[in-house]
């Protein structure tokens, strides 16, 4: 293993991906950074000969990607995803440049806490349900008169910056650190507090006639932002879990239940 690859795992997603060439330029891209996972979205037209062409001596890369039917399944035990798009999106997310996004991935991964970051389909991006599945936007600071940038390119750069941030960190000192954190909570943790959170809204009436969603979308960038580490959730939902006992108690007939807590 290259001493500059990043302590546990960069996972490169590509959505939806339209051109079997595209997934192989991409596989080569990833090599030449050091990367090797590669995972695959619902992709169009693959295996294909356009990809095994295209990814060029990175065949092992190619060979290895794994597929998924959906991007909830192939981010599932990330402790972070961040997805590469352009600005003008409905979903309001924080919006990192390349360099912060990489150090951020860097900064979450570990070797029990895999990360993401995911790219869309060539002509539509990712779609902002899937948007709503990441932790924040990386976005590339292209020419605006001429923005169009294809999909092996943009992961060539994110690529790069991946692999100079991972050659910065190993040129630093070791040491420091109490060795105790806490691994961070993986995405299907975090889907499932959220998930608890929507009930437990409704359960207290809190939305009072209100559509739901706007409240949802702000609270989940609230807690993403924290970057909530598996004992913090479970902590949570042991909270959640009291007010939805709270909740059946107040009405009419209610009965206590068992008052457990997620954890």
């Amino acid at each position: 293993m290259n001493t500059a690859q990043p302590a546990g795992e960069v996972r490169i997603v590509l959505v939806g991906t339209q051109h079997p060439g595209n997934i192989g330029a991409a596989a080569r891209a990833l090599k030449t950074m050091g990367l090797e996972r590669l995972v695959l979205v619902a992709p169009e037209r693959f295996p294909h000969a356009d990809a095994a062409a295209m990814a060029a001596g990175a065949d092992d890369v190619l060979a290895a990607a794994t597929i998924t039917a959906t991007l909830a399944e192939a981010v599932a035990d990330c402790a972070l995803v961040l997805g590469c798009t352009a600005r003008s999106r409905r979903v309001q997310l924080e919006e990192l440049a390349p360099r912060a996004g990489a150090a951020r991935l860097l900064d979450a991964a570990g070797p029990s806490a895999p990360v993401a970051l995911v790219f869309g389909r060539e002509r539509t991006g990712l779609e902002n349900d899937e948007l709503q599945l990441c932790h924040a936007a990386v976005h590339i600071p292209a020419n605006p008169v001429y923005s169009s940038l294809n999909l092996a390119a943009a992961v060539q750069v994110l690529a790069y910056e991946l692999r100079i941030a991972a050659l910065e960190r190993a040129s630093l000192p070791t040491g420091g650190g109490d060795g105790h954190r806490e691994p961070p909570a993986s995405h299907a943790q975090l889907e499932g507090f959220f998930a608890q959170l929507g009930d437990t809204l409704d359960a207290i009436d809190f939305h009072k006639g209100r559509a739901p969603e706007s409240a949802l979308r702000k609270l989940r960038r609230i807690f993403l932002r924290c970057g909530l580490d598996e004992r913090e959730v479970r902590l949570l939902r042991g909270v959640l879990a009291d007010a939805q006992r709270m909740a059946r108690l107040a009405q009419p007939g209610g009965v206590p239940g068992d008052g457990g807590h997620a954890g």
